[in-house]
């Protein structure tokens, strides 16, 4: 249906130029809001009705005429309708939407990507400061930036994971005093106890393996601990490793892997915050008053001039940020996109500020950014709000041990990341329908043990012309719309339409389920519909694949899934 599609938009072009219109680039087919008014739907003539001085239903009629002249619509359209005010209306023949079958079949795992473009995209996300587990919010965040790294990667972008972190400054010598307060013997609640000092279990943790002298390893660093509780700066190193460790658990328990980690540090060691600041007085966008350094950043949009070197010679911390920035442009990433909580909104305008007065190149609207609402917690109808190794959030791993993996990357997934989202803990245990992520892997389940029932090869040559139940033809034209769906999500940064679009898959199988029989005693209606289950086999794999979910072949609840009856 592919190869469909693209003939009739050429067919689509040609009738349009035939009307002496100038063909809109962005030209396309729609999808009608109601399956009954066809498969695919044309504005055109509303469009181009105020060009052409004509009223946009008599133009309908006019474009109708030209396309039913062409041979890609001959061959591919059953029929031709106008609604409402110049709407047309494609329905298509049964072979166009068998036709995704055998497509799907045979770019199986590649079904929906494109090649290679060669340009290049980073994608920064998590950027967690080693100070703690990862927590929820991490958690989402990385949800959020491995699958739309898989976006990407499908579009045929050369991806570039990146992991940013505080490894100075305040919230890292708090650490250090709060693992040398354990080392001391002192705990929270202690009259000694460091009032700012970090509580949760995971800091006596530290301070045990620290004493003992352990080394601990990282992705991007190793330490020993000298085990002297009057050593500050080791104790600092050695905490710093020991997150690090903790938090590439997390990761490579939540499936998620970086190419890079950037160190803030770096940029004060390289000289590359100075420069950057050094710029900008250059550039004659910054001015001095009351002791400090500030940026006028109002000259790009942003809403008050910004404070970039503070009385007391530190700076805020939007500085680093730009330097970043400049770095990242520099390295040759000229597409970039940062995964951040939506507590760092007010940041957006004064980076994008500081890279326009730094006039190195950067264009305007450069990084683009997803920003992130945080995770409510429920379990068993109660907000879980403390996690007593963390000492004050629900940490990913508590998630993860608590449901699994694959629950929890769908569910983190599963709404748009702007919007506040529940995790509801005894949903995503559920083996019912009303679990998302069973409701999907439960599909590609019931297709793996249909075709197990099968027990041959599903013919490379079926007769899918035999395949025109509505459920059937339903269900193709949903197959059909993987790759609009993986170009559209990838476009705007959106995974949760490839959930959404997995769930409407789920549903459209099921519905097939339910409504016809598979394995037949005619042999050739057999095949065919075993060449249609598998190609929604390998779709709901590639859907899943994208979020980095795992596509299981039975469930938990296999004993209790129906066997596809055998008509006598």
């Amino acid at each position: 249906m592919i190869q469909a599609k693209q003939e009739l938009l050429a067919a689509l072009r040609a009738a349009v130029a035939e009307l002496g219109a100038e063909v809109p680039a962005q030209l396309s087919f729609e999808s009608p809001k109601q399956a009954s008014h066809g498969d695919l739907a044309v504005t055109a003539a509303m469009a181009l009705a105020k060009s052409l001085k004509k009223n946009p239903r008599e133009l309908a009629q006019q474009l109708v005429q030209a396309l039913q002249a062409q041979p890609a619509v001959q061959r591919w359209v059953q029929a031709v309708e106008i609604a409402g005010p110049g709407f047309i209306n494609l329905r298509l023949s049964p072979a166009a939407k068998q036709q995704v079958i055998a497509e799907v079949r045979a770019g199986g795992e590649a079904f929906g990507r494109k090649a290679g473009n060669g340009q290049r995209v980073m994608v920064e996300f998590v950027s967690a400061n080693p100070t703690g587990p990862l927590h929820v919010g991490h958690g989402r965040q990385a949800a959020l930036g491995d699958s739309i790294c898989n976006l990407f990667e499908s579009q045929g972008w050369q991806v570039t994971r990146e992991f940013y972190y505080n490894d100075a400054g305040v919230q890292i010598g708090t650490l250090a005093a709060s693992t040398q307060a354990r080392l001391q013997g002192l705990q929270p609640g202690d009259a000694e106890w460091p009032e700012a000092a970090y509580n949760g279990d995971y800091i006596a943790d530290i301070a045990a393996d620290f004493k003992a002298g352990k080394t601990v390893t990282a992705d991007d660093r190793a330490f020993t601990a000298s085990g002297d509780p009057a050593d500050i700066d080791s104790i600092r190193q050695f905490a710093v490793a020991y997150l690090r460790h903790e938090q590439d658990l997390d990761l490579q328990a939540f499936g998620v892997r970086f190419d890079n980690y950037f160190l803030e540090s770096s940029l004060y060691t390289t000289g590359k915050v100075q420069e950057t600041v050094q710029r900008l007085i250059d550039a004659d966008k910054t001015f001095e008053e009351g002791g400090a350094l500030w940026l006028r950043s109002t000259d790009y949009g942003d809403d008050k001039d910004r404070v970039m070197r503070k009385s007391d010679g530190t700076f805020t911390y939007f500085v680093p940020d730009v330097a970043y920035h400049i770095n990242k442009w520099e390295r040759g990433f000229t597409k970039v996109v940062n995964i951040q909580g939506s507590d760092h909104h007010g940041t957006i305008a004064r980076v994008r500020a500081g890279l326009q007065a730094a006039h190195v190149g950067i264009p305007q609207g450069y990084p683009d950014y997803v920003l992130h609402k945080m995770v409510t917690v429920m379990r068993g109808g109660q907000e879980v709000k403390i996690s007593k190794r963390a000492g004050s959030y629900v940490t990913l791993r508590d998630l993860i041990d608590w449901t699994s993996r694959d629950a929890v990357r769908f569910f983190l997934i599963s709404r748009k990341a702007d919007t506040e989202f529940v995790f509801d803990v005894d949903l995503a245990l559920k083996h019912s329908d009303e679990n998302p992520v069973f409701y999907v892997q439960y599909a590609h389940a019931r297709i793996c043990s249909v075709l197990a029932q099968y027990g041959q090869d599903v013919p490379a040559d079926a007769d899918l012309a035999l395949l025109t139940a509505p459920t059937e033809l339903a269900l193709m034209m949903k197959l059909a719309e993987f790759p609009t769906v993986l170009e559209r999500a990838a476009a705007d940064l959106a995974p949760h339409d490839i959930a959404f679009y997995l769930r409407d898959v789920a549903a459209a199988f099921h519905s097939y389920y339910a409504a016809e029989r598979f394995l037949v005693e005619d042999a050739a209606l057999a095949g065919a519909r075993m060449a249609l289950l598998s190609a929604t086999r390998q779709v709901l794999r590639n859907a899943l694949a994208m979020l980095g979910v795992s596509a299981p072949e039975s469930m938990q609840r296999a004993e209790e899934v129906a066997p596809a009856t055998v008509q006598p």
